[in-house]
């Protein structure tokens, strides 16, 4: 990570009581959707590298304030909660960028095993204390397959808090699916989110384009 020339102090929303706000829009999805159809890919897993890689184009979303200093992190990995559906066993997972693989395919086999071994117990699950997340290069990641929502609210940790949470849901008859995001307005405008929202719809169209 690189500390930023941005003084704090003079933003205009550095003061106020919460920092925190959130979007919701819709991604068309239909071209990864039907590939993991077809395929017996996880969609759920090919998502998360989509949003994975929107939020780490926009350098906004990658800042942080760490002992009241501005920073911005080379890059982001993923946090996540996964699920065993029969047992209601619920754990936490991060997972490498997928920059860090040569196909998005190798990427997709690297989650998919990780979340069976931590679910199993073959592997530790993720584990920190929430108001320590937010000074690591950690983004958090969470699908509502169940709800096809329309808006989302997130709890807030700290008024401060700049971690993006990203949330998505369920794909409807028309292949749209909402997607959310809270941010800090300290470091991330409405510009950013369009940027995210432009770039996670590019992932969604050409992520098996990916080397």
């Amino acid at each position: 990570m690189k500390e930023l020339d941005f003084n704090l102090k003079e933003n205009p929303f550095y003061d106020f009581f919460s920092t925190r706000y959130a979007m919701t829009a819709r991604i068309n999805v239909e071209k990864l959707w039907n590939y993991c159809k077809k395929t017996d890919k996880s969609f759920f897993i090919m998502s998360l590298g989509c949003l994975m890689n929107a939020v780490n184009s926009v350098p906004q979303l990658k800042r942080r304030i760490i002992n009241d200093k501005a920073y911005e992190f080379d890059y982001l990995e993923g946090l996540t909660p996964i699920m065993d559906e029969n047992n209601e066993i619920y754990k936490e997972m991060k997972v490498e960028t997928p920059q860090n693989f040569n196909d998005i395919l190798d990427w997709h086999d690297y989650v998919r095993n990780l979340s069976d071994e931590i679910l199993s117990g073959k592997k530790d699950a993720f584990l920190m204390e929430t108001k320590k997340r937010d000074v690591i290069n950690i983004a958090n990641f969470s699908c509502i397959p169940w709800v096809d929502f329309d808006t989302i609210t997130s709890i807030i940790d700290t008024p401060k808090q700049t971690q993006p949470l990203v949330t998505w849901g369920k794909v409807n008859k028309d292949y749209e699916m909402s997607v959310a995001i809270t941010v800090s307005h300290i470091f991330v405008n409405g510009r950013e989110l369009g940027y995210f929202y432009e770039n996670a719809q590019k992932e969604f169209d050409n992520i098996l384009d990916f080397d």
